[in-house]
């Protein structure tokens, strides 16, 4: 079976507190549960009064429902009625319009209060005659349309003075509004026809509240004339406090009737009905200026009867005294028809407080239909905060899916983890097989290393010593033919002594590479034709080697070139272009150019003749 809603209605008047509790069972009429009223001695800006009578009245009435609906006095507000241009139907541009209008009209500014509107619909029908050429006439009429906005305005601290109390005790705020909306949306529902103009007065302790309703439009207009302007002129009078004043009003007041009458034996009486009926002539007076203004402005029809309500209105003989001066019907608005009343209730209880009811009725209603006045003033951090807990299941819904997301992510990648590990695992297998192959083909390879730096020793030897005998051929073939060597032998970095005599630590051998002088004869010595030559540097002995690379070669010997300068430049010509000897500038340097005494025209040399590449021992 589908569960019970609930919803606790609360109007905080301007010198009461009421509450009720309404129950909307599946299938059936609005019903009420329970209802409580106590008065509010409220000052201006101090909550605690509310506060403490909220409590107390939950605590004692045991009220359950957590969702609730709140009206506030129209005393606390500002309401207007405004004619809008014809926008054909532009909400966006209707709505900017809107709130010029109310930043131009509310005395407050617009970051102080909590503002809303309701756009209605108004057509009119305008009929007029006008004369034909015959002299007749005819009956014209055109059909009109135009928009009206009725927007609400109430300072955010008097409503946030009232929710943070509700919100506190853990309730859940559906709606906020003025009880003259309230009011007339109960009468729309229950006792208002759609095709007539009416006029309903709230008469409340503090001020009262005039409404018209106009078929589908509505003028609010709150009035500060209410019971209490009649206590305060009784306590006045009698000197009495106000409280007291209250209860005399109660047990002796009633409006007095215009005209002849005779009057109440009690002298009190008599006092208080000439009182009650001065106040009601200052009401009757704004309610007159209001309905001119009605009419005058706002295009209004003229109001067929009028509708009493709340708790000054019970006064005895107040509906005489309306019908005596604007000529209307007057009756009590009744909306009970809308509701049904649960058997706990106290019905003489409920009886006594009925006409200050119809808010709560109308709050009501809005839990199951579309109200024609749908106005809400719920301040913006609660919209924010019920705007949140709207997103919160998708915030749980996201935060969930992240979650399995994350879940399943790390599901994936420890399955990919361990298929990688098993992967690195087999592979490691193979490394390791592999690296140890590696490993044996490094042994042999340093094996064979080993092997042919053996083998390339030999093979190098093999090869320097051709290049011997191919550099001396090439030396005899480019040396000048008035020249002839005596001596020959390689050296390193360091020089022989210049007197010829091997045995230099950086000689690897005395004399020629072969053991002894060059070569003799003709080009290369005087001592004979194609043989060897004979002389002192033929009996040198050979010296220890200890230089393991030849990289230049000296020569001494004769020469019949005259000048150490053309002598070497002659010799440098001629190793251009050689394969073993430096064909660079310093390539061949003349160390000793001397001339002989004894023979004519011959000179001595020694010389150094670098090599293009090293030549190991």
């Amino acid at each position: 079976m589908p569960k019970e809603n609930t919803v606790l209605t609360i109007d905080v008047g301007g010198d009461s507190l009421k509450m009720a509790e309404f129950v909307f069972p599946p299938g059936g009429a609005v019903m009420l549960r329970k209802f409580a009223f106590r008065k509010l001695e409220e000052q201006e800006g101090d909550n605690s009064a509310f506060a403490q009578a909220y409590n107390e009245m939950i605590a004692e009435h045991n009220f359950t429902a957590r969702q609730v609906r709140l009206s506030l006095s129209g005393q606390s507000s500002f309401s207007r009625l405004s004619k809008l241009p014809s926008l054909l139907g532009n909400k966006s541009a209707i709505a900017r319009v809107v709130e010029y209008e109310a930043r131009q009209t509310v005395p407050y500014a617009m970051s102080e209060v909590v503002w809303d509107y309701q756009l209605i619909r108004h057509a009119w029908e305008d009929r007029r005659s006008e004369m034909q050429e015959d002299g007749s006439t005819i009956e014209i009429s055109e059909d009109h349309e135009e928009y009206e906005a009725l927007f609400v305005a109430v300072k955010t601290d008097q409503i946030v003075r009232y929710t943070d109390v509700i919100e506190d005790s853990g309730r859940k705020i559906l709606s906020v509004e003025i009880a003259p909306v309230a009011l007339f949306n109960a009468a729309k529902g229950t006792q208002l026809r759609d095709d007539e103009c009416a006029l309903i007065l709230n008469i409340g302790g503090r001020g009262s509240n005039l409404m018209i309703a106009d078929q589908n439009r509505v003028f609010i207009r709150p009035i500060p004339i209410g019971g209490d302007t009649i206590t305060q002129q009784v306590a006045k009078e009698f000197g009495i406090g106000f409280s007291e004043a209250e209860d005399l009003k109660h047990r002796h007041g009633f409006v007095a009737l215009g005209g002849a009458y005779e009057e109440p034996e009690s002298e009190v009486a008599a006092t208080i009905s000439k009182i009650a009926r001065n106040v009601m002539t200052r009401l009757h007076g704004e309610v007159s200026r209001s309905i001119n203004v009605w009419r005058s402005q706002h295009g209004g029809h003229q109001p067929s009867r009028i509708l009493l309500s709340g708790g000054g209105s019970t006064m005895l003989y107040i509906t005489d005294f309306f019908n005596e001066k604007l000529r209307l019907p007057v009756e009590y608005l009744n909306t009970f028809g809308a509701i049904t009343i649960d058997d706990s209730v106290d019905k003489e209880a409920l009886q006594a407080i009925a006409p200050m009811f119809q808010e709560m009725i109308g709050m009501s209603l809005r839990s199951v239909t579309q109200c024609p006045i749908d106005i809400s003033l719920i301040p913006a951090s609660i919209r924010n905060q019920v705007e949140l807990n709207r997103k919160k299941p998708y915030f749980y819904i996201s935060a969930f899916s992240l979650i399995v997301c994350l879940l399943i992510f790390s599901f994936g990648v420890n399955k990919r983890l361990n298929f990688d590990k098993q992967r690195v695992d087999r592979v490691q297998v193979e490394v390791d097989k592999t690296n140890k192959k590696v490993s044996q083909v490094d042994g042999l390879v340093s094996r064979l290393n080993s092997a042919k730096g053996s083998y390339e020793e030999p093979m190098q030897f093999l090869k320097d010593r051709a290049k011997w005998t191919n550099m001396l051929t090439e030396l005899e073939q480019r040396m000048p033919d008035m020249m002839w060597v005596t001596t020959l032998e390689g050296v390193g970095d360091e020089v022989p002594n210049s007197d010829g005599a091997a045995g230099s630590p950086d000689s690897p051998f005395g004399g020629s590479p072969f053991g002894g002088p060059a070569f003799g004869g003709s080009p290369f010595g005087p001592g004979g034709e194609g043989g060897m030559m004979s002389g002192p540097e033929s009996n040198l002995p050979p010296s220890p080697a200890d230089i393991t690379e030849v990289k230049q070669i000296r020569l001494v010997g004769y020469t019949l070139i005259m000048g150490a300068n053309l002598l070497e430049q002659e010799f440098q010509k001629r190793l251009k272009d050689s394969t073993f000897f430096s064909d660079a500038d310093d390539g061949s340097v003349l160390v000793k150019y001397a001339p002989e005494t004894d023979t004519l025209n011959l000179s001595s040399f020694e010389m150094l003749v670098k090599l293009k590449e090293p030549i190991k021992k």
